[in-house]
């Protein structure tokens, strides 16, 4: 099976940082995946990103030689495996506030003994390798998402969980259970919370990610996070549109 380059770099020690796509289309995937991203995250909750479209989105992602991850509507056993069995590299699943929760993705993304994940990775069998059974427990990668109080409060206990690689935190939904605007760096609860999932993540040996952008990388890689989204395909869209016009008009 190939190396999930991106759990590769976790045990190094190193960051990845990573991409996002909202856009369904495997033209957009393609060029965001062509540049040198350590992972191109198909958005498939929040996105217009339906299954069909994430197969060809894939698909241009493995043909750039990039590593490719999904966001998964919800922590829904069915199409955690079917993503998996699409080709995806790891899997960010929203909404993990409990013990049981985080079990439960873990389950999902895990073969037996280690979960309950049902074989059949009719694509991902064939681009990743014959032994993509034997090893796929060990390089696909299983990330929740931390983004509510509920998840802070049973935090340790989350991390605690075993086969979860890293956790994912989703700075806006974050920000409104904590009582403030959805934003990617709002201060205080914010802050706190943030400075503290880092710490948990340490202890624990889980690697701490986030949504971000590239003005906040630096921020959050000194605070210990070591997967930093820094880039979007909408946003990314929308700033050189804006760019364009403001310059052609004069300011």
């Amino acid at each position: 099976m190939r190396e999930n380059r991106v759990k590769a770099r976790w045990r190094a020690g190193e960051t990845a940082l990573g991409a996002w796509l909202s856009l369904p289309s495997s033209l957009s995937a393609e060029i965001m995946a062509r540049e040198a991203f350590d992972y191109v995250c198909i958005d498939m909750q929040h996105g217009g990103v339906d299954t069909q479209a994430a197969l060809t989105m894939l698909q241009a992602i493995d043909a750039a030689g990039n590593t490719p991850f999904a966001r998964v509507p919800w922590n829904e056993p069915g199409v955690i495996m079917k993503t998996l069995d699409a080709g995806a590299m790891g899997v960010i699943i929203p909404m993990v506030n409990s013990v049981a929760e985080a079990e439960a993705a873990v389950a999902a993304c895990r073969y037996h003994p280690a979960g309950v994940r049902s074989f059949g990775p009719l694509r991902a069998g064939m681009v990743h390798g014959p032994d993509y059974f034997a090893r796929a427990n060990d390089e696909v990668a299983c990330i929740p998402m931390i983004e509510t109080e509920r998840a802070l409060d049973s935090l340790d206990d989350i991390l605690a969980v075993p086969g979860i690689d890293a956790v994912y935190v989703g700075p806006a939904d974050l920000s409104i259970t904590l009582g403030l605007p959805p934003g990617m760096d709002n201060g205080g609860r914010f802050e706190e919370a943030r400075q503290a999932i880092a710490a948990a993540c340490e202890r624990h040996g889980v690697v701490a990610g986030i949504h971000a952008s590239a003005a906040l990388a630096e921020k959050h890689m000194a605070a210990g996070y070591r997967m930093v989204t820094i880039s979007t395909d909408q946003g990314g869209m929308r700033a050189a549109a804006r760019a364009d016009l403001e310059r052609a008009r004069g300011g």
